[in-house]
C-alpha cells in the first residue's frame, strides 16, 4: 500500500485535517483573507511564493512521522491517446539485445511508436542500468525505468545452446535487430548479421558500439565520457580558465540512440524500395565528433583549435547567465536587432548602442568584458521578475535558470503534459517523462512501464513462436531462462 503523505510546513507538524499542499495553501490564504481558488498544480508555486509562507521547497511528513525533503511532486495519470488512432510502427517486430543507454534509448523510441520490442536480458541481473544508484522505486532504478518503456522483457542465458536457438527463431521473424555488445560477442553466439541474414534477408540489423565493428579500434571498450574526451567534444565544455567538463546527462549516448533510431527508420524505408534489409552501424565516437558541429568545421577551415567559452559562445556579453538581485536568468541576444531592443527597451541605456565601443558587433566583441560588466551591474539592480517581464514585453529570448526540481514543477512542463505516472507491477505506479516526439495522426502508444526481468518470457515465446508448455518446460530445464526456480518453472 502506498504511504500516506501529509503536508508539512517547516517549524511545525502538519495542521490537522490537511491532506495535501493545496489544503495548506487554502488554509494560509484564508488566514490572510486571500482567495484560495487554485487549480491543478498552481498551488505549489503560489505556496512557495506567498510572503507569509516560509515554505521554500515542498516538504512532507510520511506516515512514519519522519520529515524529509520532498523531491517528488504529485503526478497526474497519463492522458490516454485517441482509441481509434493508429501507431506509426504498428506490426514492426524488434529484437533488442541492448543494455545501458544508447541502445535502449534507440529501441524505446521504436516502442513508443508502436513497434513490438522484445528486450532480451541475461537472467543473472539483466540490464546493467537495473543496478544504477540514482534512485529506485519498486526494486527498479530510475535509469532503467527511463530507458525501457513500452518493451516486453524476456530472460535468455545466451551461453546455453537452447537459449541461442530461441534467439535465432525470434530473429528469423523480426524486422529489426539492435545490439550493442562488445566486439565479437554476437559472432561467438552465432547471432551476428552474417549468420542470421541468410534466413531473413529483409532484416534490418543495427550494431551500436564505441568505435565501430571494423578496423583497428573495433575491440576497444568505450563509454560516453571516453568518446566525449577522445573526440574533442569535451574540450569545448567548461570555462576558459578551467578543465574540460563532460556533460551531466550522457549526451553522446542519447544522441547515438537517436541516430541509431534514425538509421533504422531510413533502412526500413530503403527496404520498401529495394526489397531487402541491410546492416546498419552507429558508433559513439563518430557521433561525438559530429556533435562538435560548427566548432569542428571552423577548425577544419582556419586551423585554430577552439576553446571553451562557458555559458557564452565566443564570450559574447549578450548571451549567457546574469544575476538579478534575487536570482539568475539566461538571455540570448545573438544579433544586432535583439541587442538594440535589449539596451533601449529593457536596460534603458541607449548609450550602449551609440557609444563607439558598443556600436557594432565587432566593437562589442572587442570590448566584451567591459560591456558584460555594465550589463551585469544593471541586472543586479532589480528583481528577477521585473527583468523577466521587461524582456518578455520586448520579445527578448530569456529564461529562468532552473534546477531539475524547478524545471519539473514549471508551467511549461505542466501545460505540455510532460510528466505523468503509469502503472507498475511492484511499485503500484512509477513516474513517466513523456516522449518528446508528437505526431497528430499516429500519436505515441500509451506508455507501459519498463518490464521486470523476464516478465514476459513465457507470454512472448507462446505468442510469437507458438511454444507450448512442454517446450517451455524443456527450455527451463536446460537453463535457457537461467537457473531453474519457481519463477522460471512453467506452470
Amino acid at each position: 500500500m502506498a504511504k500516506t503523505v501529509q503536508p508539512y510546513l517547516p517549524g511545525g507538524q502538519a495542521p490537522p485535517g490537511l491532506c495535501c499542499f493545496r489544503a495548506a495553501l487554502c488554509s494560509l490564504a484564508a488566514g490572510e483573507g486571500l482567495s484560495p481558488q487554485v487549480t491543478g498544480l498552481d498551488w505549489l508555486p503560489a505556496l512557495v511564493a506567498h510572503p507569509k509562507s516560509n515554505v521554500k521547497s515542498p516538504l512532507c511528513i510520511e506516515s512514519t512521522g519522519k520529515c524529509q525533503n520532498m523531491s517528488k511532486m504529485p503526478l497526474p495519470d497519463y492522458p490516454p491517446r485517441p482509441m481509434d488512432a493508429p501507431t506509426a510502427l504498428d506490426g514492426l517486430l524488434v529484437i533488442d539485445f541492448t543494455r545501458v543507454v544508447a541502445g535502449p534509448a534507440c529501441t524505446q523510441t521504436l516502442a513508443d511508436f508502436g513497434a513490438k520490442v522484445i528486450k532480451i536480458e541475461n537472467p543473472d541481473g539483466g540490464d546493467d542500468t537495473r543496478a544504477y544508484e540514482h534512485a529506485e522505486i519498486g526494486g527498479e532504478s530510475a535509469a532503467y525505468l527511463s530507458l525501457n518503456r513500452n518493451k516486453r522483457g524476456i530472460a535468455l542465458d545466451l551461453a546455453v545452446p537452447e537459449a541461442r536457438e530461441v534467439a535465432r527463431e525470434l530473429i528469423s521473424r523480426a524486422d529489426v535487430v539492435v545490439e550493442n555488445f562488445s566486439a565479437s560477442v554476437m559472432e561467438k553466439f552465432g547471432l551476428d548479421y552474417a549468420s542470421v541474414a541468410p534466413t531473413n534477408p529483409r532484416l534490418i540489423y543495427c550494431a551500436i558500439s564505441a568505435y565501430g565493428r571494423s578496423g583497428p579500434f573495433a575491440s576497444r571498450p568505450g563509454f560516453d565520457p571516453i568518446t566525449q574526451a577522445e573526440s574533442g567534444f569535451m574540450s569545448l565544455n567548461g570555462f576558459p580558465d578551467g578543465p574540460p567538463v563532460r556533460t551531466g546527462p550522457p549526451i553522446v549516448d542519447m544522441a547515438t540512440g537517436m541516430s541509431a533510431c534514425n538509421a533504422i527508420l531510413l533502412a526500413l524505408l530503403a527496404r520498401d524500395r529495394i526489397g531487402r534489409g541491410q546492416y546498419v552501424e552507429v558508433a559513439l565516437f563518430d557521433i561525438a565528433m559530429a556533435m562538435t558541429g560548427f566548432y569542428g568545421m571552423a577548425y577544419l577551415i582556419n586551423g585554430a583549435n577552439p576553446g571553451r567559452f562557458g555559458n557564452s559562445p565566443n564570450g559574447s556579453p549578450t548571451v549567457g547567465v546574469y544575476e538579478a538581485s534575487d536570482g539568475p536568468l539566461y538571455m540570448a541576444c545573438a544579433n544586432d536587432r535583439l541587442y538594440r531592443r535589449l539596451v533601449t527597451e529593457v536596460l534603458e541605456r541607449p548609450d550602449l548602442i551609440t557609444h563607439p565601443d558598443f556600436a557594432t558587433r565587432k566593437a562589442r566583441s572587442a570590448n566584451k568584458e567591459k560591456l558584460r560588466a555594465v550589463i551585469a551591474g544593471i541586472f543586479a539592480g532589480d528583481k528577477l521578475e521585473t527583468w523577466m517581464a521587461k524582456m518578455k514585453r520586448a520579445n527578448i529570448p530569456v529564461g529562468y535558470l532552473r534546477t531539475v526540481e524547478q524545471g519539473f514543477n514549471a508551467p511549461e512542463a505542466r501545460e505540455r503534459q510532460r510528466l505523468s505516472r503509469i502503472p507498475h507491477p511492484t511499485a503500484g505506479f512509477v513516474p513517466n517523462i513523456a516522449t518528446p516526439l508528437n505526431m497528430e495522426l499516429t500519436p505515441p502508444a500509451d506508455p507501459a512501464a519498463a518490464p521486470l526481468l523476464g516478465e514476459h518470457t513465457k507470454q512472448v515465446l507462446r505468442g510469437i513462436l507458438g511454444y507450448d508448455d512442454a517446450r517451455l518446460g524443456a527450455l527451463a530445464q536446460a537453463g535457457a531462462f537461467g537457473k531453474l526456480t519457481s519463477e522460471t518453472a512453467v506452470t
